[in-house]
């Protein structure tokens, strides 16, 4: 029995997991904000996109451990481990940014100046992300 892509498909299922939660609350949050105020609503459907680029640290990963997996660069278990274990944490991060990307929408509603300040937060969170992801390739 071949286990070799288990951990690919754990890096791309956990990371599109955690970008659908992160995007799905960041994008009902914008929908109830959008039904009370009459301008800005790029900036919104911008925020609620934000967590989406966490499926693509997770799309890359799938194809690079696979193929590291195939070419017998890393083992089986190797690869459910690093697949798995940076596939969490992209879920995770995806999540929380889906969080700070909600706070930063209701916060925008109120006060449109503070746009670009929220992404300090949302940056923050997505840099976790994208340091699991450079982590994970350099194991391959």
């Amino acid at each position: 029995m071949d286990f070799g892509m288990i951990g690919p498909a754990l890096a791309l299922g956990f990371s599109a997991i955690g970008a659908a939660i992160g995007c799905g609350m960041a994008g009902i949050a914008s929908h109830g904000v959008m039904s009370r105020i009459d301008e800005g609503h790029a900036k919104l459907l911008g925020l609620s996109a934000v967590p989406a680029s966490q499926m693509i640290y997770g799309f890359v990963l799938m194809l690079l451990l696979s193929q590291s997996v195939k070419a017998g660069g890393v083992s089986q278990a190797s690869a459910i481990g690093i697949g798995g274990g940076s596939g969490a944490a992209i879920m995770v991060a995806a999540i929380y940014q889906g969080k700070a990307c909600v706070s930063a929408i209701l916060a925008v509603a109120k006060k449109p100046a503070l746009f670009g300040k929220t992404f300090v937060a949302i940056g923050i969170i997505e840099s976790f992300a994208l340091f699991a992801f450079v982590f994970a390739l350099l194991l391959l």
